[in-house]
């Protein structure tokens, strides 16, 4: 399997309209807002970032979505789950680093 770049940055946030006006305020535009606190950003040509807002009880996090094809991967990469549609109209899969970092693998068409 071979990945080509990095898709997309995933990030959590407590307060999407704060998060959107920050990102806005270094360059990017709001591409897309959906009805539940989240929202796509773009800045050039580059990897876009998704702001997705969770509860306060939540820890925040962000991951990397990395460009692939949709094959299985050779050992010695560890599936942590298979490539499945998503809700918003992707297919991904979540692999884990040596170190145990998961990473998302978004098929391209």
């Amino acid at each position: 399997m071979s990945t080509n770049g990095i898709e997309a940055v995933y990030l959590e946030t407590h307060n999407w309209g704060k998060a959107a006006q920050f990102f806005q305020a270094l360059g990017f535009e709001l591409d897309f807002e959906t009805d539940h606190n989240s929202g796509l950003l773009r800045n050039g040509d580059g990897p876009y970032v998704f702001v997705a807002e969770v509860p306060e009880d939540r820890p925040t996090g962000m991951k990397l979505v990395l460009k692939g094809k949709e094959v299985t991967p050779d050992a010695p990469v560890e599936v942590v789950s298979p490539f499945e549609d998503t809700h918003f109209g992707t297919r991904e899969m979540t692999v884990r680093d040596p170190d145990g970092r998961e990473w998302i693998v978004q098929a391209g068409s």
